[in-house]
């Protein structure tokens, strides 16, 4: 039940921290006002910050995914 409930609360904020990503082209984040973009270059600290702030919510989200597929495998739930 636990493990239900963080994967569908780090599904949700994954799909979130995706969307905020800066676009690298034409796409859903086009949409919402990424394709103006500034011409400093480089990453600054607030979008370093989001990727890893992403990928650990992805590793999170990851290890939910195999741990209920053990438990449902062996019987666990």
């Amino acid at each position: 039940m636990i493990l239900t409930a963080l994967l569908v609360i780090t599904s949700c904020l994954l799909i979130l921290m995706v969307l905020l990503h800066k676009g690298r082209g034409g796409g859903l984040s086009d949409m919402f006002g990424g394709g103006v973009s500034s011409s400093l270059g480089g990453s600054s600290v607030a979008e370093r910050n989001l990727d890893r702030l992403t990928v650990g919510i992805g590793v999170i989200w990851f290890a939910c995914v195999i741990a209920l597929g053990l438990l449902l495998a062996y019987g666990g739930i």
